[in-house]
């Protein structure tokens, strides 16, 4: 079988589906990509299901080596990629012969990339996905990240067309973002002037930050209680502990917690923020439900619309 040998790992780089879905009634969170867009638009570069899995590599620092013809696509952060030390395009379909090696540099902008190969890993699924949770030690290879020497078997696949998303069809990342946020049962315990001040301050993105969450650090917020009974935690969920610093929970997150949440960030923008970086910054801005649904049409039509065009010469 195709396989991709890893020559060095890279910051932290794990496998990833779509996500483990219906599983947190036994205590297992979703894991999946935290920029769900880019990953999805790598594996459609290549032709692949949507649900084929594929490599998340924060910050850069992956190189593999092919160990026979092998077509890759990487999405996502703007790093350096080279394959046997010349420059490669992002956002693009790549042949690989046996041999050769591809190495994503270390990030400038944006935070994760993601590696799909035609076809995608062959990797065993647990409970229903390939997604790896290390606090669970569950999913990848052996429940965590990719180390030097590991190999990823890569199902086969017919080869594709060598194409590419141009620049106006791929998302641009920043040093900031704007996330919108659907405001939950629980906003009646933040005052107005309480709420005035999250939705209308600046956060910064602290080195506290992860794949469970995002902890943010800026003016403190406050409410009337200091906790609740522990419940069920959606993906997005903003909650409010009492040294009242905000903390957005993505996709890694524990499945009940007992902090008071304002609501819930948009998972467009929730992927947005995934993207930046310890140090950048985050605003927020209200949403309604009905308004959330319509942004999310609006997205997923756009992102069918984007359709890879043949490479450059």
């Amino acid at each position: 079988m195709n396989a991709l040998d890893v020559l060095q790992p890279g910051l932290l780089s794990l496998l990833q589906d779509k996500g483990r879905f219906a599983q947190a009634a036994v205590g297992l969170t979703t894991g999946g990509p935290m920029d769900y867009t880019s990953a999805s638009l790598a594996n459609r570069l290549l032709q692949n299901d949507v649900n084929a899995t594929l490599v998340e590599v924060s910050f850069g620092g992956l190189s593999l080596r092919a160990n026979d013809s092998i077509q890759v696509a990487v999405t996502g952060a703007t790093l350096p990629l080279t394959v046997n030390g010349d420059e490669r395009s992002l956002w693009s379909v790549i042949d690989l012969d046996a041999g050769d090696e591809i190495s994503l540099g270390f990030s400038t902008t944006g935070c994760r990339s993601y590696l799909a190969v035609r076809g995608g890993f062959a990797i065993k699924e647990s409970f229903g996905s390939s997604s790896t949770v290390i606090r669970e030690e569950m999913g990848g290879l052996n429940g965590g990240k990719l180390e030097t020497g590991d190999r990823l078997p890569v199902n086969p696949g017919d080869k594709v067309p060598l194409q590419w998303y141009p620049p106006r069809l791929r998302p641009r990342y920043h040093h900031r973002a704007t996330v919108r946020v659907v405001p939950g049962y629980q906003q009646a315990h933040f005052s107005r002037l309480e709420q005035r001040r999250f939705f209308g301050s600046d956060y910064t993105v602290t080195d506290r930050s992860d794949r469970m969450g995002y902890r943010l650090e800026g003016p403190a917020i406050h409410c009337d209680i200091q906790g609740i009974l522990s419940e069920g935690i959606a993906p997005g969920a903003i909650q409010v502990p009492p040294d009242g610093q905000p903390i957005v929970l993505l996709n890694d997150r524990q499945t009940i917690g007992g902090y008071p949440k304002l609501g819930c960030a948009l998972s467009l923008d929730a992927a947005a923020l995934a993207q930046l970086r310890p140090g950048d910054t985050v605003t927020f801005t209200p949403i309604s439900e009905h308004r959330a649904h319509n942004a999310l049409h609006l997205a997923s039509v756009f992102e069918r619309s984007r359709i890879p065009e043949p490479a450059p010469k």
